[in-house]
């Protein structure tokens, strides 16, 4: 593996952190979540014509930058320094690929080109607090054990004539409340003959209700969605079953689903690390100015050694996510390594900045509240790597049938004198 960034890809880091350098202060942040969409969306449009942020890992038959996953996890590095409200997380490593996957080929060339520009954002829409499982990074995304399990619960659909229809609620959907676009998981065929489907919906259709929910990290907006007897269509291409019923796609979602969460947990892993080594940075510059006794309190060596940990713990969680971008297989590990970073100098952070670290209004706290909001969202770190342990099989009994066993001897033998 060569781990040597290309020119062009250290050209598009240098070309992003500049833009939001200028744009994405602390204060600029904390307007842009307070608007109506959650997110500064002139901004938006900025970073999707100059940069093509949304369509960076789309192809370019689909109007896409066409370029390879590592520069999607380069460019949410960046976000993650500034903590950018954005709709990039949810379009570009969720409802993109979905669609990507699954999508027939009209659905492809009418919704991808649009998600690339930045015209269109979307939102992933399932059941509950189960996107880590649904998405198979801390548990297996069986169908039922995550969508309600097709008696109550989760959203339901049912066949209309040519169409589907939904009926249902789902909370806790990242950027759902002013998405264009929802991917929503939903029940068909009843319960005896249930399957987990993704539905596409679109933002203004009638019977949709939604609305923003009050979250501990305001830079990852959420709403809630409330689906009464709304159109929707089946994402994929519908085939007949045993019966004669149009009850599914010819592609099963959930291998889907598992790709797209390997490529989430690895962006948001450079997120995370980008939102770690800036908090350090800060704290870095902090304990350089702030004097006590005369010195600055940066010089006292339990100061450096605390530091010293924090800066290993960043770097390590770093290089966990470059290596995931060029194997997304390890995405979960290094998301697991990155959150744990994250939180661990988030806390630091408050506390080497003494009695301002502790007021609630500091800028200290929109990287605590990212690193804690993550990690119930797509943690906890322990589920994270246990998945994986068992994944890798470390947890399986060892297989004894191959294991030579010792044979006793017929006869004791005694020692000799």
């Amino acid at each position: 593996m060569d781990a040597a960034f290309t020119a062009e890809q250290d050209e598009m880091r240098r070309t992003l952190r500049e833009i939001l350098g200028k744009r994405c202060g602390p204060d600029e942040v904390k307007a842009a979540v307070r608007t109506e969409a959650g997110y500064d969306r002139e901004l938006w449009q900025q970073l999707s014509r100059q940069l093509g942020l949304p369509g960076i890992a789309i192809a370019e038959e689909y109007g896409g930058v066409g370029c390879a996953p590592a520069d999607l996890t380069l460019a949410c590095e960046e976000t993650g320094r500034v903590l950018l409200p954005s709709p990039l997380l949810a379009t570009a490593a969720l409802a993109a690929p979905l669609i990507g996957a699954l999508g027939t080929e009209t659905q492809r060339t009418a919704l991808l080109p649009a998600l690339a520009s930045g015209e269109l954002t979307a939102a992933l829409a399932v059941p509950g607090p189960a996107l880590a499982t649904a998405l198979a990074l801390t548990g297996d995304n069986a169908p039922g054990d995550w969508a309600g399990g097709g008696r109550a619960g989760g959203v339901q659909a049912r066949a209309d004539g040519d169409g589907w229809r939904l009926y249902g609620e789902v909370a806790q959907v990242l950027d759902g409340h002013s998405a264009g676009l929802l991917l929503v998981a939903a029940h068909t065929g009843g319960f005896a003959r249930a399957r987990t489907l993704l539905f596409l919906v679109r933002g203004d259709a009638p019977g949709l209700v939604r609305t923003r929910q009050a979250t501990l990290d305001e830079t990852r907006p959420q709403g809630r969605i409330e689906l009464r007897d709304v159109k929707a269509e089946l994402l994929g291409a519908p085939f007949q079953d045993a019966h004669g019923a149009g009850t599914g796609t010819g592609t099963d979602p959930l291998p889907a689903l598992a790709a797209a969460g390997l490529l989430l947990a690895t962006v948001l892993a450079a997120e995370a690390v980008g939102a770690a080594g800036q908090a350090l940075a800060r704290t870095v510059d902090y304990v350089c100015r702030r004097e006590q006794f005369g010195r600055s309190i940066g010089s006292f060596q339990a100061v450096k050694h605390r530091l010293a940990d924090l800066y290993v713990q960043v770097q390590a969680a770093r290089s966990a996510a470059y290596y995931a971008a060029w194997d997304p297989e390890q995405g979960p590990l290094a998301l697991a390594q990155a959150l744990e970073a994250l939180r661990i100098t988030a806390g630091e952070a408050i506390q080497l900045h003494g009695g301002i670290g502790f007021t609630w209004e500091h800028d200290s706290h929109l990287y605590f509240k990212r690193a804690a909001a993550d990690e119930l969202l797509f943690g906890p770190v322990h589920r994270l790597r246990g998945h994986a342990a068992q994944q890798a099989g470390l947890f399986a009994a060892p297989d004894r049938s191959t294991t030579p066993s010792a044979t006793p001897s017929a006869t004791p033998q005694k020692a000799a004198v």
